[in-house]
């Protein structure tokens, strides 16, 4: 009974579009906002900074970028750890070649740099698709795992290919404990996930969904291909570069070519499709999901009194396991488990 709209009535255009329409989603959301910012960082330890949030933060605003691609435009894409390297490299390349660069600033030109690199290796889109377009955006993780090992130019000389950022501050604000981390990663999400909302709900998110559903009708009805599918995979690129940036330059603190390899891309796009496929709120799920389900699986089989290897294959198991299963009782992700929820809820405790 707590969750009813009977008697918000809209009277204007504005109030109609809001993103939360019902008062209560917009409670709960503020709420969420007041525990993210002011309780989880007095009170969450270390160990929770470290292994779960931050992770969590970063592989979502990653996976935001390619849900944007692949689930509200319909393009595959294999490449999208290649692409958070571009943002990485390119962000740490900002920052000790010119001097003064806020790190700010040179975290979203890594993210303009992923752009152009993606809007690159998108342009076969406009010709190919499906399998052969995956391939193509493969090739983009093969071509960024050679260039960043092999061109010492990226790495400043490193023989190893390993680069290390440190001393990281905004405005004054040095960044140097996990809960400045959490909080930096945290500015970062809610922003772009914002972005992200009104973008799909805009013009070009129509044209997104309208390619994903029948590119030729589409093309018919005077939506122009070239456009639609090179925004989405710019703006794809541009989401996936910040987050490689802050996977290097808060998670990692330092990397190699390694840390974006092609299980990277494989992660990613799993988390998109377990979360849902266009579906903003499935990016979050889809990240979470991936990220506390092998830890508490790790975890789980080693309080049981399992070896370390038994324990460890197990995870795997069981983590295979349950994708397959959320994938044949829910092929539309975890996002519309979480929408028939909440239609029941708005029902409740009435039958129809």
């Amino acid at each position: 009974m707590l969750y009813r709209e009977n008697g918000q009535f809209k009277t204007s255009y504005r109030a109609d579009q809001q993103i939360f329409p019902i008062l209560q989603d917009r409670i709960v959301m503020l709420a969420l906002l007041a525990v993210a910012f002011i309780v989880v960082p007095g009170l969450a330890p270390e160990y929770l900074f470290r292994a779960i949030l931050i992770p969590f933060l970063i592989l979502s605003l990653a996976a935001l970028g390619l849900n944007i691609l692949v689930g509200y435009c319909g393009q595959i894409s294999l490449g999208t750890g290649g692409f958070m390297a571009v943002g990485a490299y390119a962000a740490y390349n900002f920052l000790i070649r010119i001097d003064g660069m806020p790190a700010v600033a040179a975290i979203l030109m890594g993210g303009v740099c992923a752009t152009v690199v993606g809007v690159l290796f998108g342009i076969p889109s406009l010709r190919i698709k499906g399998l052969y377009l995956a391939v193509a955006t493969l090739a983009a993780q093969f071509f960024t795992d050679w260039a960043f090992l092999r061109i010492k130019w990226f790495t400043n000389d490193s023989s190893s290919g390993s680069v290390s950022v440190a001393d990281l501050s905004v405005m004054g604000w040095t960044i140097d404990t996990p809960a400045d981390k959490y909080l930096f990663c945290l500015a970062f999400l809610v922003i772009f996930a914002l972005l992200a909302k009104n973008l799909v709900r805009s013009n070009i998110g129509r044209e997104w969904m309208a390619m994903r559903d029948m590119d030729v009708a589409a093309a018919v009805i005077g939506i122009r291909p070239v456009y639609a599918k090179l925004t989405a995979f710019a703006v794809s690129s541009f989401y996936v570069g910040v987050a490689g940036a802050l996977w290097g330059f808060v998670h990692l603190g330092s990397w190699e070519p390694a840390a974006f390899s092609i299980d990277r891309s494989f992660q990613l796009l799993f988390m998109v499709i377990i979360g849902g496929l266009g579906s903003i709120m499935g990016s979050f799920f889809g990240a979470a999901f991936i990220v506390v389900l092998p830890i508490a699986l790790d975890n789980l089989t080693v309080l049981v009194g399992l070896s370390t290897a038994t324990a460890s294959h197990l995870t795997y198991m069981i983590f295979g396991a349950l994708i397959v299963f959320f994938l044949i009782v829910e092929p539309h992700g975890l996002a519309r488990l979480w929408s028939i929820g909440k239609e029941k809820l708005r029902l409740w405790p009435f039958p129809h």
